[in-house]
């Protein structure tokens, strides 16, 4: 039984695609954090320190850090895309 070269491409080219496409979306869930204590841990790459305080909202945990200098510093953990912020200071 002979095959259609352009079939046989197509099957390559999609299995190539599908396997590109899992390999991404399983990158993204590892940085998304699920918990408290993985977005703490997000925050301390960010900002080195002792983690004090998680609290969580809808869409973010605001994680608090003691620094090594005695300066507690808020971060913001996005719960869709695992981005860290400093938090906004207020005038």
């Amino acid at each position: 039984m002979k095959q259609n070269p352009y079939i046989r491409f197509m099957i390559v080219c999609l299995t190539a695609i599908s396997l590109n496409i899992t390999h991404v979306c399983a990158q993204n869930t590892k940085s998304v954090p699920k918990t408290k204590s993985e977005a703490a841990k997000k925050a301390q790459q960010k900002i080195s320190g002792r983690v004090l305080k998680v609290d969580q909202s809808k869409s973010r945990y605001r994680v608090k850090v003691l620094q090594k200098s005695g300066r507690v510093v808020s971060v913001d953990v996005d719960k869709k895309s695992g981005k860290v912020s400093k938090k906004k200071k207020r005038d």
